[in-house]
């Protein structure tokens, strides 16, 4: 049983298919974009049918363009043109194969193959009373009737069909040893210094899952540990006309432990980044959605060695510090902190790994609601009414 989306134009003349709405980004090449198109050519009169594949950043509603200024700058964008026929017949993938049975002799294959510097699906999170679409990359498959390729003016609605899809990234198979970071720090009127050294277990983890800090703290001063805190911080670094990086915390413990003048401490840390705990902070990247679903916190952006790339790359650290007092009356009046930070990958599992944690192994609660990212085949196929762009989800033999 194979999930079908399709989206019919205003005017019927044509309708877009596509097999899934979620194309992997391996790092050293990107799942193609296949689909079909139908074109029904009796009302066409003479125009002619065009299909591209576009990668954008939003950075405003469509509601505030009053004045014809377009908030959306297309990163990257590929057209082909469909109806009449340009090219000889190409090899149709399994996909377009079992397409073209359901469509016919009105049904047109295409392919894109995105580089692989482009971003993935990014949301900003908008604040509770912000309505329209979120700031963010997507991408979209759009069919058009016109002209040419790069009419002038936008083709009207009617005369369109389009649905978003994602491009996304899923965490490496392989999970190498976590990173381990170090600090040393001397204050005034001591004449050893406080050590402290924090590591990860592992170098990634998936949303939802315990991030476990183990920190060692050996302090020779004469200042007094008397609180830890844990936190783990986005970081988004926007590049578009420029590069700006926004860091915001998703998730914060505090731990009363203390640890006197010349004691150690060595113990782990647990702490859960939920985006479920950060639903009103406004800017914060999610993971893109393609409807009012549930999504995760944006995952960690994987990159290919120093290429660079546009859009929206998201990035984690883990934070640790140590909040030390002097002892006596004027202790708190000579406060000062001890930080050390750790890069943090944080990502889904790829779906046979998701499929073999939850068989072998206990993963988070239902609670964090965690993962879901991917086409989940257990669930029933219905229309995606509440999509903004409802493709409707057909199922076939």
């Amino acid at each position: 049983m194979t999930k079908v989306y399709k989206k019919t134009s205003g005017n019927g003349d044509i309708a877009l298919y596509l097999g899934k709405r979620d194309f992997t980004d391996h790092v050293d090449s990107v799942d193609i974009v296949d689909g079909v198109i139908k074109v029904d050519p009796a009302n066409l009169n003479g125009k002619k049918v065009f299909v591209y594949l576009a990668c954008a950043f939003r950075y405003g509603s469509e509601d505030l363009d009053v004045i014809g200024v377009s908030f959306r700058r297309d990163i990257w964008i590929q057209r082909v043109q469909m109806y009449p026929v340009t090219g000889g017949s190409p090899t149709l993938t399994p996909m377009q194969e079992c397409l073209m049975k359901k469509v016919g002799e009105q049904g047109y294959p295409f392919s894109f193959q995105m580089p692989t510097d482009l971003p993935c699906s990014v949301s900003l999170q908008p604040a509770p009373n912000d309505t329209g679409k979120a700031c963010g990359v997507d991408f979209e498959v759009k069919a058009y009737i016109a002209d040419k390729a790069d009419p002038v003016d936008e083709p009207v609605k009617k005369d369109t069909c389009r649905l978003m899809i994602r491009k996304i990234q899923f965490a490496p198979i392989s999970n190498k040893p976590g990173p381990k970071s170090d600090v040393s720090k001397q204050f005034m009127m001591s004449d050893k210094p406080m050590n402290l050294e924090a590591s990860l277990e592992k170098e990634i983890y998936y949303h939802g899952e315990t991030i476990t800090v183990n920190v060692k703290i050996n302090n020779q001063t004469n200042k007094v540990v008397k609180k830890i805190q844990v936190s783990v911080e986005q970081l988004t670094n926007v590049v578009l006309y420029s590069s700006d990086t926004y860091t915001k915390a998703v998730s914060t413990e505090e731990f009363g432990e203390t640890v006197e003048s010349n004691g150690t401490l060595e113990k782990s840390f647990q702490i859960t980044p939920l985006l479920a705990n950060n639903v009103e902070k406004r800017g914060l990247s999610v993971d893109g959605r393609l409807k009012d679903g549930d999504t995760n916190l944006a995952s960690t952006t994987l990159s290919q060695g120093e290429k660079e790339m546009q859009g929206i790359l998201v990035s984690y650290k883990v934070k640790v510090n140590l909040m030390a007092a002097g002892g006596g009356l004027l202790g708190g009046l000579t406060g000062s902190d001890v930080t050390v930070e750790l890069p943090l990958t944080l990502m889904s599992p790829k779906p046979a790994a998701l499929w073999i944690k939850n068989l072998f192994g206990s993963g988070p609660t239902s609670q964090s609601k965690p993962w879901r990212v991917g086409n989940d085949h257990r669930r029933k196929i219905t229309s995606d009414k509440n999509s903004e762009h409802k493709g409707h989800s057909l199922q076939y033999q």
